[in-house]
């Protein structure tokens, strides 16, 4: 049986059965497990809602407030989320999108981001990255966690659309994969400032919301 390293803050690993991360909803788009959960030390903020924190829809906050309704990674951290026997499939257009808690703290102005690399595979052993430039100037490119997060389940804004949810959006046609069943985001944040500031515990690094399958 598969297991889940989870580790809070102060480094101490617990090791939690799949089937007690398993959603127990599979006719919604969104991850139905963690397969993997694996914390830097500056990592592990909504650790108490683990897993259901990152199973279920995101809870965007909007332009410029992002959600607390997230799982901190911390920086270097990373994570692996299943899709069930039918996976994600290559549609026209985008194919799932990744939500974390970027926003603009002023109306119109840059956009805080923390982001992550993401990759995708067909059996959790093989990976296709998704390109994730954060050298250079400028806002990360081809990385999650650099789009604010408009969808909550509040809003009635539809978290499987990509149009309107926010969040980043990633194609598997654009990687040449026709099908993943798991999606692995690792935090590149410390890498794009070049410092550790944005690393301190238990909130460091990427906060993950949610990913969901784009509606068909």
């Amino acid at each position: 049986m598969a297991f889940i390293r989870m580790c809070g803050a102060a480094g101490i690993a617990v090791l939690l059965a799949l089937a007690a991360c398993t959603s127990a909803r599979r006719s919604d788009p969104f991850a139905s497990s963690v397969e993997r959960f694996e914390p830097s030390d500056s990592g592990g903020f909504g650790s108490e809602d683990f897993p259901g924190v990152v199973l279920g829809p995101p809870v965007g906050g909007g332009e410029s407030r992002g959600s607390t309704d997230v799982l901190s990674l911390g920086c270097g951290g990373s994570i692996v989320l299943g899709f069930g026997p039918d996976g994600i499939e290559d549609r026209p257009g985008p194919d799932f999108i990744v939500f974390e808690n970027a926003f603009a703290p002023s109306s119109g102005g840059p956009v805080f981001v923390e982001p992550g690399e993401v990759s995708v595979s067909a059996d959790g052993e093989t990976w296709t990255t998704f390109e994730c430039v954060v050298e250079g100037d400028g806002a990360p490119r081809g990385c999650a966690g650099v789009t604010p997060v408009l969808s909550s389940p509040d809003n009635g804004i539809d978290p499987a659309d990509p149009e309107h949810a926010g969040g980043d959006a990633f194609d598997l046609a654009s990687v040449g994969v026709a099908r993943a069943r798991f999606v692995r985001i690792i935090d590149r944040t410390e890498e794009f400032y070049g410092t550790t500031m944005w690393c301190s515990a238990p909130t460091g690094g990427f906060d993950l919301d949610a990913v969901s399958v784009v509606a068909p």
